[in-house]
């Protein structure tokens, strides 16, 4: 077990996103299936952050990342942002998303981290 020198936010999905992902269209290859809240919930999305020790470090750096949050969340059901919401604001973030932060970050597996940068991929 390796401890890492970061913290996390768990984000899991509210309501109003759920029924926003249920409100798009179904792929003909089913990859967009209209799930429940309860099915969307049981996969969070685990966003390491710098590591932190208070509840405003917490605060900070949610008010730094929530929107590159925000449009990775969105970015899984819409790749090209087609549907998504035009004002994209923290607020919206907010009732569309529980954020629960975590301290502590524990690594329980063997093989080294693997690090890719989104951007560009």
């Amino acid at each position: 077990m390796k401890l890492l020198n970061r913290s996390a936010f768990v984000v899991l999905p509210r309501q109003p996103f759920a029924d926003w992902t249920n409100g798009l269209d179904v792929d003909a290859d089913g990859l967009h299936q209209s799930l429940t809240l309860e099915e969307q919930r049981r996969e969070g999305t685990v966003y390491l952050i710098d590591e932190v020790s208070s509840d405003e470090d917490f605060k900070r750096a949610l008010k730094a990342n929530w929107l590159a949050i925000f449009q990775n969340e969105l970015s899984a059901w819409d790749e090209l942002g087609d549907f998504w919401p035009h004002d994209l604001n923290q607020e919206l973030f907010s009732e569309w998303f529980d954020i629960y932060p975590q301290i502590m970050a524990l690594d329980l597996a063997k093989q080294p981290l693997m690090m890719a940068s989104l951007e560009s991929v």
